[in-house]
């Protein structure tokens, strides 16, 4: 998604007025594994280890106050291989687990929360089932969220290996309205590459709609964390940053990440 933002959004200055941006450390799954890849491409994926709750437990050690978990094979065949991975984060760590890939239907849903999962996330079946969403807010309300990832702006479905055929700033506001708590936003572009979030494009996405957007994909430094802590509209900021890559590669530490997205901290490049 990209595009400028209008003058109604601002991707400079201090914190947005809702409050300090949270932190969502990324744990992708893949045959039990820890790996991350690169533009959502199965076929270049970086092992990072094969103990997923240790890292977990470092991330929460470090105060990070969400975890964030995709089964990348459920995602991609809807089936959930590494459900029994994700049981063990949940049961490793106190903070609140996220996790998305592969939920399709309400059981999918009610068999992660029923395992400890705080939040769900529905990516292929929001689109193509839109009422799902509906179903599960009404059932555990605030515990689903969205992921809709883009490339260009229209949506991938299935792993990122089959179009959707709509778009992402259409799709936000119906999803909201369905019931989602937030909105992951995931710039496939971007993700895993290092190469800096599309901060004009989240700017003016979250003045177009109001939505509690989480952004995805991209960041690279401390400094695209202060950016991404400045991008406000309409009174409101982004409701969370999930973070993967850059933490494995030792860019930056959990630690530091929420200092950059710390509304008192200081500005770009201090």
């Amino acid at each position: 998604m990209t595009g400028g933002a209008s003058n109604g959004a601002s991707v400079t200055g201090g914190a947005p007025a809702a409050g300090k941006v949270e932190l969502f450390p990324a744990i992708d799954l893949r045959g039990g594994r820890l790996v991350r890849l690169v533009e959502g491409d199965f076929s270049r994926e970086k092992v990072y280890g094969d103990d997923p709750p240790s890292v977990a437990r470092a991330f929460a050690a470090q105060g990070a106050p969400w975890i964030h978990v995709v089964d990348l094979d459920a995602a991609r065949t809807g089936d959930p291989v590494n459900r029994s991975a994700v049981e063990e984060i949940v049961a490793s760590v106190t903070v609140p687990v996220q996790v998305g890939g592969g939920v399709r239907t309400l059981e999918d849903a009610a068999s992660l929360l029923g395992a400890g999962v705080t939040r769900v996330v529905v990516g292929t079946a929001a689109v193509e089932h839109p009422e799902l969403v509906a179903e599960i807010a009404g059932r555990w309300p605030g515990r689903v969220a969205v992921g809709l990832d883009h490339r260009d702006g229209v949506v991938q479905l299935r792993g990122w290996v089959a179009d959707g055929g709509r778009r992402v700033a259409d799709l936000v506001p119906e999803v909201i309205d369905a019931g989602a708590a937030a909105v992951i936003v995931t710039d496939i572009r971007r993700d895993g590459r290092l190469a800096g979030p599309d901060v004009v494009g989240l700017a003016g996405l979250l003045e177009t709609t109001g939505a509690p957007i989480v952004a995805s994909g991209g960041v690279a430094s401390l400094d695209d964390l202060r950016l991404l802590s400045a991008v406000r509209a309409g009174g409101r900021g982004l409701a969370g940053v999930i973070v993967g890559k850059a933490l494995y590669e030792g860019k930056f530490d959990v630690a530091d990440a929420l200092a950059a997205l710390d509304p008192l901290g200081g500005g770009v490049g201090s």
